[in-house]
């Protein structure tokens, strides 16, 4: 990570005493999950509170026999009544059934297969799932996958954080945010994390809105 700071350092000098302040980056991933589990949970967070989510996931991982997390085949057998006794809701039941479905015909790729595809490509595989859109890929690109190049330009806490880390009055535009961001690559996704902190710190200022 030494080098990623130096050249955010330097590609964007106001980055150097935000990396001073906060130090090394604790970007921390997940590598023993599979994208499909990655996913399935993402779906369970969806317009949730993490701890309404989490008991879902608690209720559902329960139903099925073994300890593990449940295979796609499996729910796909499983009774939509009990789903919904978890607090799924048809929507995104929906969801988790195309999920498994595109799981089982190769679209969601094994973390093994997905090692061997690139960012794009896998966006653009893993947004034909529905409710999966590109924000979502991302954050498993970063957070499950390791990918070190990956700005999400569509995060409110990225765009928050740039703005404070400028001093705008206003939140750049996504478009806008990735053209100002080609500099800090090969290194983005920890430009990113840098970005979520300077948000975390400026909670505390007002904000205009454009």
């Amino acid at each position: 990570m030494t080098i990623a700071r130096r050249h955010l350092g330097a590609a964007e000098p106001v980055f150097a005493p935000l990396i001073k302040r906060i130090g090394p980056c604790r970007l921390k991933t997940e590598p023993a999950r599979e994208p499909f589990e990655a996913l399935l949970r993402a779906v369970a967070h969806q317009q949730l509170h993490a701890r309404a989510a989490e008991a879902i996931l608690g209720r559902f991982i329960a139903l099925y026999q073994g300890g593990g997390f449940p295979k796609p085949e499996q729910i796909l057998l499983t009774d939509v009544m009990a789903l919904k006794g978890c607090g799924w809701s048809e929507n995104k039941i929906a969801a988790i059934h195309d999920l498994c479905r595109k799981a089982l015909d190769g679209i969601v790729p094994t973390r093994r297969a997905a090692m061997r595809l690139d960012d794009e490509a896998l966006i653009e595989r893993l947004t034909t799932v529905r409710g999966i859109g590109r924000w979502t890929v991302e954050m498993l690109l970063i957070f499950n996958l390791g990918r070190p190049d990956i700005l999400p330009v569509d995060d409110f806490g990225v765009q928050e954080g740039y703005r404070i880390l400028h001093g705008l009055e206003t939140r750049p535009k996504p478009k806008a945010l990735a053209q100002l961001g080609l500099p800090w690559s090969p290194f983005r996704s920890t430009a990113a994390w840098y970005l979520w902190r300077a948000a975390d710190e400026g909670k505390k200022i007002p904000y205009k809105a454009s």
